[in-house]
């Protein structure tokens, strides 16, 4: 298996150009959204998304640049999506650091996710492809609507797991499956390639969805770079809740049920212990590994090469990933 240091070593060029790209995308004259727009793209974070879209486009055997501009489109997307998050969960910490809103404040933290936004879209003009502008417009449509749908989801413990499914397909693992299909697009691959390329890119994002869901429950804040139990304080219905809430005794299923209304953290110990108990965290890691192994599967017609060991390592990363 290759390893996530290994892959970051094999794309740092690419890397590296996609982040002089962004500081050049990023300028603007009004200077609070060079502020806020650089204090979030320099906070940390896995850059998860933009390498994904490289290493499908070289796995493509594609050798231009405009992958770059790509790359660079979807984690202005991404930001412009954790702006407006940290906003709605009012959340304070990300990333280890203080959240834009809890240092700028709310209003100058939409703003700014409102001006990434518009500046990825005068990205896409800039590459000129009708086909790109069109994913790139639908992922960001659905992107909004998962977030309108988690928020009607919010502290109601009746949502079932199809529901959460289709809240983490809209929020997380469409923007994944946009910069894989625009990465085999731009390299010009036949249609099962492009269709190989969304499955996989789809697959990953939902793996890297309920890991990052269980590890609300099962990881440290200096491991996350966020509170623990942040989905618990917010009422956030995730896959482990759901579980354990399915799958627990009368009272443990009284007591998730009444947190998930309420919110807070005052019985974060009791949920984990019911979490634990009802085998919610393994299950959660099983249904990631079928993701990854999805992922991975749907690479089969693509060539060998070291980016399609590559993309099987970040599938197996997304999985097993702890922070």
């Amino acid at each position: 298996m290759i390893q996530i240091d290994a892959i970051r070593a094999l794309m740092a060029t690419d890397m590296a150009t996609v982040d002089r790209h962004i500081e050049a995308k990023l300028a603007s004259d009004v200077a609070l959204v060079n502020q806020i727009a650089q204090y979030i793209i320099h906070s940390g974070g896995k850059r998860l998304r933009p390498m994904l879209t490289l290493t499908c486009a070289r796995a493509c055997g594609f050798r231009a640049d405009v992958h770059v501009s790509a790359a660079a489109i979807i984690e202005f997307i991404h930001t412009a999506t954790l702006l407006h998050d940290d906003v709605v969960d009012h959340s304070d910490m990300r990333r280890g650091k203080g959240t834009a809103n809890a240092v700028f404040g709310n209003a100058a933290s939409v703003l700014v996710g409102d001006f990434l936004y518009s500046r990825s879209f005068q990205m896409m003009v800039d590459i000129g492809e009708m086909r790109i502008m069109e994913i790139m417009a639908d992922a960001t449509n659905t992107i909004a609507e998962g977030e309108v749908l988690q928020l009607m989801n919010l502290q109601d413990p009746d949502t079932t797991e199809k529901a959460y499914r289709d809240i983490i397909y809209r929020k997380t693992a469409k923007l994944f499956e946009a910069g894989a299909l625009t990465a085999a697009i731009l390299a010009r691959q036949p249609e099962n390639i492009c269709q190989a390329m969304a499955n996989y890119g789809r697959h990953l994002g939902t793996a890297f969805q309920l890991v990052d869901d269980a590890l609300d429950y099962d990881a440290s804040a200096e491991e996350m770079g966020k509170n623990v139990g942040d989905d618990l304080a917010e009422g956030k219905p995730t896959l482990p809740l759901i579980h354990a809430l399915n799958h627990g005794t009368p009272e443990q299923a009284s007591l998730i049920r009444a947190c998930i209304e309420n919110g807070g953290r005052e019985h974060i110990a009791a949920v984990t212990e019911a979490i634990e108990t009802t085998g919610a965290l393994e299950y959660t890691a099983r249904s990631a590994q079928q993701e990854a192994s999805s992922a991975i599967a749907s690479l089969t017609d693509v060539p060998e090469s070291e980016y399609k060991q590559a993309l099987i390592g970040l599938a197996e990363f997304a999985a097993n990933r702890r922070y």
